[in-house]
């Protein structure tokens, strides 16, 4: 599996000698090309989940496996590399900087790996193509609408070829039509580029696109569960 949780605990202090549970013994694994949806009412530890995936909390206990590296052992730093190269994040917000254009929010991500200006360009140019926005390459973020601006979001994630993508309520800030159409692009990525995707929404519309869906209730998982 390219992506995966095995009885992950997470707990964070609440009060005096008390611990609050955001992840009560969470399994989970998502291999290459599927979209895995995780849905549950807000406070339920979606968010949580995702954090720990990105590898930016450490559980309490469990193993948390990213494209064949156990990342349990690894080092602050080996780990910021994981996120760099494995690991692709669309943030609920996009985000986007203000003085950049489309493609330079994508060439930024590649900058730091060391690659070839070149190489960067014509990879950030290809994304954009693949998201619908080729011709919008040269836009900054005030001439886009919010549906282009999350698609930019998606192909920046995407700009060091990652293996495990993990999306945050990708639909919360666009309405019905632009939010379905969102949800359809990654479907199609997830396939095309082979990426195991999880995305966390507490919106059950278009689910469909998924390959499974998963809930998420008082820090546990319910695989197969209905929404």
């Amino acid at each position: 599996m390219t992506l995966a949780l095995h009885d992950v605990t997470l707990t964070y202090p609440d009060g005096d000698n008390a611990r609050l549970t955001a992840l009560d013994a969470v399994s989970l694994e998502v291999a290459a090309g599927e979209l895995a949806a995780v849905v549950g009412p807000s406070g339920s530890g979606k968010s949580s989940l995702l954090a720990v995936a990105a590898t930016l909390v450490t559980p309490d206990s469990g193993r948390v496996v990213v494209d064949g590296s156990q990342t349990g052992p690894l080092s602050r730093a080996e780990k910021a590399e994981l996120r760099r190269d494995r690991i692709g994040i669309v943030f609920q917000q996009p985000n986007l900087l203000a003085s950049l254009t489309a493609a330079e929010q994508l060439q930024v991500m590649a900058h730091v790996s060391g690659r070839k200006p070149r190489q960067v360009r014509a990879r950030a140019l290809d994304l954009l193509d693949s998201v619908g926005l080729a011709d919008k390459a040269d836009r900054r973020p005030h001439q886009l609408s919010g549906g282009q601006r999350q698609r930019i979001n998606i192909a920046r994630a995407l700009m060091n070829e990652p293996a495990v993508m993990l999306v945050d309520e990708p639909t919360s800030a666009l309405d019905h039509e632009r939010g379905a159409a969102v949800l359809d692009l990654l479907r199609v990525l997830t396939s095309e580029r082979g990426v195991a995707t999880v995305l966390v929404t507490h919106d059950h519309s278009h689910l469909e696109v998924a390959d499974r869906t998963v809930r998420m209730e008082d820090g546990r998982l319910t695989a197969g569960a209905a929404v």
